[in-house]
């Protein structure tokens, strides 16, 4: 029931004019995880009346629902609470101070649970006696989302980047794999083409002719080694003959 029209302290809006500035932070929008403490603070200022007194409200309103009272402090600075918010269980998790006179108020939510996510408001009037009643001067409000995430999905997020990081490392071990193997072969190749032209040379020395001059009668002896085939013995044998010549 409201206060009765013959109360000197009648509380009327018709005079309402202006507006406070209201800011609410954190903003516009702030995360945080399940189970942790959330604090929202509401700043006012350029209040029209040095002697007036603010009446703070806090609305909360989910994204498929319209806002309800949660809680208010009123202009003689005492807390109220309301509808859901009115339970025992839930007015544990809140809490409405006020930090500094007509400045600045805090509201505290324990424990966040993700029916705790939503918009939050902050509505603040200036109030103020005038002629024997109560007159609001001034209002204003401003609002923030408060993002609740759950543990399961922040494990969640977290199993997918470590997973992300460990895929990232595996081809970068495969990699590393395949150009120590390239590096390998190319070693092996090198080696084998080194061998290769050792054995080589050492048969194309080996299958050489030598023409030896003996030194008691300086004459030219032919020595064929056993290596020698039909055409070698062929070409020495030539090649003795014009030596012997020369001799």
């Amino acid at each position: 029931m409201g206060p009765s029209s013959s109360s000197p302290f009648h509380f009327f809006s018709a005079e309402v004019c202006g507006a406070l500035n209201v800011t609410v932070s954190p903003g516009p929008v702030v995360d945080y995880l399940e189970g942790e403490n959330a604090t929202l603070l509401c700043h006012v200022s350029q209040k029209r009346r040095k002697d007036s007194l603010l009446a703070v409200r806090w609305f909360f309103a989910r994204s498929d629902s319209q806002e309800a009272l949660m809680v208010k402090m009123t202009k003689l600075r005492v807390v109220q609470y309301y509808g859901n918010f009115s339970r025992s269980a839930n007015r544990q998790r809140l809490r409405l101070l006020e930090e500094r006179r007509g400045m600045l108020y805090r509201l505290s939510v324990f424990t966040l649970q993700p029916t705790d996510q939503g918009h939050y408001v902050c509505k603040v009037q200036e109030i103020s006696k005038h002629r024997n009643k109560w007159t609001a001067w001034s209002n204003g409000s401003s609002a923030t989302e408060m993002r609740v995430i759950s543990l399961k999905a922040s494990e969640d997020s977290s199993f997918e980047k470590k997973k992300e990081t460990w895929a990232f490392f595996e081809d970068l071990y495969v990699y590393a794999v395949l150009v120590c193997c390239v590096g390998i072969l190319s070693i092996l190749l090198f080696m084998l083409v080194i061998v290769w032209q050792s054995v080589f040379n050492k048969r194309k020395s080996r299958a050489r002719h030598y023409l030896v001059k003996s030194p008691q009668n300086r004459s030219h002896t032919l020595v064929i080694t056993p290596q020698d085939g039909p055409e070698s013995m062929w070409f020495m044998v030539t090649q003795h003959a014009f030596w012997k010549r020369l001799g």
